[in-house]
């Protein structure tokens, strides 16, 4: 978030936009140009997403198969509806009422009319439009890559890249040649989503930009091994013969997780990105900075070090601290970028050398209010009365309980001066806690608030959007088509008028 960048004194909401209302999720649509608005006259000046790149399994947005695609499950039928591509019966008027989506109908639904419109544009000629074509030489360099690892990826059953055949795998030209050659209404089909992806999303920015609406982006620092980024690009990391991973991601054990954590991305090899001039991560941030105005680098203190663990380990206990190299990374992105609009995600053990790396480069950091009352002096730190002019401040993220969940989970621990600590020091009682949290982060120093919709609509934890460590059962939060979002934006927006956090909108 560079000077230039950020006003003096801002708030914003985080909220993903597979949880707008929607009948089958939320997308780019006309849902998120209404929100846009909302938050603009509310006196709101950021929007925070999660990665809108395609979602991996179990629809996580930070397992995806690319760093640079949109998501197709992002496009808005309602859209392709207006331009002529889908009938009326074929996109339905209701929004859904419920605050769960149900992922594989939702796919389905969405996947028969994505193709339904695909087969429409391409009889009326759409791949010869100059726009298409624009579109996919201005893109070449990732979306050939992706179309083709989609394709293969499809006529495989799914399988991971570096199960298929040698040729393939090892991407060999006369094979590839020939998966163009014969699959070339698939491979289009792949291209016209993401032309149209970015089509409703140039809109919706060029909205928020007029509403004065700035867009919070989300970088994961790893990406997925079954990705066209790790298929097209192997030697950028670290793998063995057969494209396994031979080094993969974690966390080392602690109190809490003996076995520690074993996320599995592969990791970098930084010799050979460096021996680029972090060229692919250039290409990589620079194709999100063209969809948002900040971006959240997930994971920050990675730039520092990371935990490795040996690619067969069942477990992360055998990992080991590896350096990375953050500072000439950053100094790579600061050039070929012209600046360094991000937020550093620097939650967990920071460790001093990572705090110094992110106030070398002048990155604000981020304040959890919820970690403010965990009883410990390190939990301070995320006090108001600790916060500098330079940080970001939240009641929560998208990992944490909601706010009225997370003040449950404290009643039922039964820590009673806990829990008066935390009523006495936001000077409310326990109906009005997630509205007392909020007012101390607008009234703090912080330069930056944002604040998750659940928090804003006061909901319990069974509108959590992620548990870490959770295999099942995250990202699918909807807010209600019915939720009472505009008093709550009306109380926001008068908090936001008396502390002085009023946006250009």
């Amino acid at each position: 978030m560079s000077d230039e960048l950020a006003p003096a004194r801002t708030s914003g909401v985080l909220l993903h936009l597979t949880s707008l209302p929607g009948a089958w999720g939320g997308d780019a649509g006309p849902q998120a140009h209404a929100l846009a608005a909302r938050l603009a006259r509310a006196g709101q000046s950021w929007w925070q997403m999660l990665p809108i790149s395609p979602p991996g399994p179990g629809m996580s947005p930070y397992a995806s198969s690319s760093s640079f695609a949109g998501s197709p499950w992002l496009v808005s039928l309602e859209l392709l509806r207006r331009e002529g591509w889908l009938s009326r019966d074929e996109v339905p008027v209701e929004a859904a009422r419920g605050w769960r989506i149900e992922f594989k109908a939702a796919q389905q639904a969405r996947r028969g009319a994505l193709r339904r419109a695909f087969e429409r544009w391409r009889t009326a000629g759409g791949q010869e439009s100059e726009a298409f074509g624009a579109f996919c030489r201005r893109h070449s360099e990732w979306l050939d890559d992706f179309a083709l690892f989609s394709v293969l990826r499809a006529a495989h059953g799914g399988r991971p890249w570096n199960t298929w055949d040698a040729p393939l795998r090892r991407r060999r030209a006369a094979a590839l040649r020939a998966v163009v050659r014969t699959r070339d209404a698939a491979l289009s089909f792949v291209r016209f989503v993401q032309f149209v992806f970015d089509q409703q999303w140039t809109a919706l920015r060029a909205h928020c930009r007029r509403l004065g609406v700035g867009l919070i982006g989300d970088v994961p620092i790893f990406v997925a091994h079954d990705s066209a980024d790790v298929w097209a690009n192997p030697s950028l990391f670290r793998l063995d013969r057969g494209g396994r991973p031979s080094v993969v991601s974690g966390c080392p054990p602690d109190s809490f997780n003996p076995d520690g954590q074993h996320w599995g991305h592969p990791h970098y090899a930084w010799g050979a990105h460096e021996r680029s001039g972090f060229e692919w991560w250039v290409r990589r941030v620079r194709a999100v900075m063209e969809r948002f105005d900040l971006v959240r680098i997930d994971h920050f203190i990675g730039l520092h070090r990371t935990w490795q663990v040996p690619g067969r380990a069942k477990t992360a206990r055998r990992g080991r601290w590896g350096p990375s190299p953050g500072a000439a990374l950053l100094s790579a992105l600061r050039r070929g970028l012209g600046g360094l609009p991000f937020i550093a995600e620097d939650l967990g053990l920071l460790t001093r050398e990572a705090a110094a790396l992110r106030d070398r480069f002048g990155l604000p950091g981020m304040r959890v209010l919820q970690f403010g009352f965990d009883g410990s002096d390190a939990g301070r730190y995320h006090l108001p009365e600790r916060f500098s002019p330079r940080c970001v401040a939240y009641t929560g993220t998208h990992d944490n309980p909601t706010t009225v969940g997370w003040w449950h989970e404290l009643r039922r621990g039964g820590d009673v001066e806990r829990r008066r600590f935390v009523l006495r020091y936001l000077g409310v009682g326990g109906k009005e806690l997630h509205w007392g949290m909020i007012r101390a982060l607008c009234a703090s120093c912080a330069g930056m608030v944002i604040l998750p919709m659940q928090d804003m609509l006061g909901l319990d934890d069974r509108h959590r959007m992620n548990t870490p460590g959770k295999a099942r059962g995250n990202w699918a939060w909807q807010m209600s088509a019915a939720a009472r979002l505009q008093p709550a934006l009306d109380r926001l927006g008068r908090m936001t008028a008396d502390y002085g956090r009023l946006g250009r909108g």
